[in-house]
């Protein structure tokens, strides 16, 4: 009689245990195992609006808004992750981290707006978001267990600060801003935006830096640690390539650059000219110069599959092959209505 009783007391403990066990592993919190970069430098400079990650581009849709949606790297399987306007998207094997800007009209991704700009986290199916800072923010970039990103407020205006992941440890870096886009493992570039116009490297797990190159640099994109790309500051934003080993530097083009993307071996950039400006490509030696598209565009972004970028009059989105770029597309990937 003893044993009938105690065989099933025993399967239901087991099962509590069991039930708990899931629900813990289930709900506690995931960090990184190491320094995992969220998105692209060229990406992240150009508003972030597009972020690929284990085969999945994380995007604001312009169709519905800049709201957060997924979709596969071919442009396939579309879904909607939140309400939130998207922009400056990292994400990692468990979530995604944006700053949301739901007052922004649909032609601006840089003004900073209370409440409206906040920092913020949501697992990578979507679902309810994590307010991670809630002051004005913008160039997030997820650099292992940390965001680094530009933070704004009223007694300080705008200064680089970090904030760890699960939304802890949340503190000023540098009491000015430098654009802190560009990462390689625990390390980003910058250039420097007080005294000097040199490109920095940041290392994080020291919170040191140090200079690597001596110019007169913007927005600087690193390869590698000894590869760096950069808009010539002194030769008319030209864009050129820095090898920090050696110290030397060549001008990839003699055009003046109002914004670029890299991928692989190819620039994707906007020439500035008041007669014919145009969206180009070249290759990263200086050969294969193509112009894409007549106009001024912005916002470059690059995936696996598609070159995106928008028109900066109409604000019309367009698209064109990564690995043969040319013939351009309107981007148009609908939207999904969600029941309030």
């Amino acid at each position: 009689m003893k044993k009938k009783i105690i065989i099933p007391v025993v399967i239901l403990v087991v099962l509590i245990a069991s039930i708990s066990l899931f629900r813990h592993w289930h709900n506690r919190f995931h960090y990184n195992d190491n320094y995992v970069n969220g998105n692209t430098a060229g990406n992240l400079y150009n508003g972030g609006l597009f972020c690929e990650s284990n085969g999945t581009v994380f995007f604001s849709n312009p169709d519905d808004k800049g709201r957060l949606y997924a979709m596969d790297a071919n442009g396939s399987n579309l879904r909607k992750l939140c309400g939130d306007t998207a922009m400056y998207i990292n994400a990692d094997d468990h979530y995604i981290y944006y700053v949301r800007n739901n007052s922004r009209s649909d032609e601006d991704f840089s003004v900073f707006s209370y409440n409206n700009n906040s920092l913020c986290r949501i697992p990578r199916d979507g679902g309810d978001s994590v307010v991670l800072d809630e002051a004005p923010c913008i160039y997030a970039s997820l650099l292992g267990n940390y965001i680094y990103y530009l933070h704004y407020d009223d007694k300080q205006a705008t200064t680089l600060y970090r904030v760890k992941i699960d939304g802890t440890e949340s503190a000023q870096v540098y009491p000015y801003y430098v654009f802190n886009c560009s990462t390689i493992g625990q390390y980003f570039y910058y250039n420097g935006t007080q005294k000097d116009s040199n490109i920095y490297q940041y290392d994080t797990a020291s919170q040191s830096s140090s200079v690597v190159f001596q110019c007169d640099a913007y927005k600087p994109i690193a390869e590698s640690t000894s590869s760096i790309y950069y808009m010539d500051v002194a030769n008319n934003y030209a864009l050129t390539h820095a090898n920090t080993s050696s110290g030397s530097s060549d001008i990839v083009t003699n055009d003046s650059i109002d914004c670029y993307n890299l991928y692989g071996s190819t620039l994707i950039y906007q020439k500035y000219s008041e007669t014919d400006p145009a969206l180009c490509v070249i290759n990263t030696d200086g050969t294969g110069y193509k112009e894409i598209a007549a106009g001024n565009y912005t916002n470059i972004c690059v995936t696996s599959y598609y070159i995106y970028f928008k028109d900066f009059k109409t604000g019309q989105t367009y698209y064109t092959s990564t690995s043969n770029p040319g013939e351009i597309h309107e981007f148009t990937p609908g939207m999904i209505i969600t029941k309030s």
